[in-house]
């Protein structure tokens, strides 16, 4: 069965907000002071193990503006533009950028896609669906890359208010820019014991 694979830039205080720095926000673009060619081949690799995205609205919409005309993006940039995208939206009707429409209830959709053959699909950025896909426990593993910045504020990845849940940590890697990469698979609890 294929998981649903969270990979998310995050900040050590917890924000996952902007790392690209083209969505307004006051600290935006903070990833691109730590960068390394570990960490480039390591999300390479990441992409080329998976064969579909799962997006929010705004990621979705933000992407598909950028990537099919980015230039210098090379193999990593035709994989993105080729893969298989599907949207969690209530106001988008049109996709494009090879982009399907998830309609209807969540907790339904997506089984039925992780029961299809193929890889595992990732989630880049998409914070309300991430957070929306937490709190139904729909979540099969957390990759995040924790870089060595505290910003103060902005979006969090696990905001206030989310309930407790247990991690189980399954890999760590370090890159040479400084940034460590932590991946976790949810832990079920079951009458106060994981």
């Amino acid at each position: 069965m294929r998981k649903v694979i969270v990979s998310e830039f995050m900040t050590l205080d917890g924000v996952m907000e902007d790392p690209g720095g083209a969505e307004g926000f006051k600290h935006g673009g903070w990833s691109f002071h730590f960068g390394s060619a570990d960490q480039q081949q390591w999300k390479v690799e990441e992409l080329f193990k998976a064969d579909a995205l799962l997006l929010g609205r705004r990621t979705y919409q933000g992407f598909a503006a950028a990537w099919p005309t980015m230039p210098g993006t090379g193999a990593y940039g035709e994989r993105m533009n080729s893969l298989p995208k599907y949207v969690v939206s209530t106001t988008l009707s049109e996709m494009t950028w090879n982009a399907t429409l998830i309609t209807g209830d969540l907790a339904e959709a997506l089984p039925r896609l992780k029961q299809e053959a193929g890889q595992d699909i990732l989630i880049f950025g998409s914070g309300q669906l991430v957070h929306t896909l937490n709190a139904r426990d729909l979540i099969d593993e957390y990759r995040l890359m924790v870089f060595p910045v505290v910003l103060g504020s902005g979006k969090r990845l696990f905001p206030e208010g989310n309930e407790k849940k247990m991690l189980r940590l399954v890999e760590s890697r370090t890159f040479t820019s400084g940034v460590v990469l932590l991946t976790y698979q949810p832990v079920k609890e079951r009458h106060g014991l994981s």
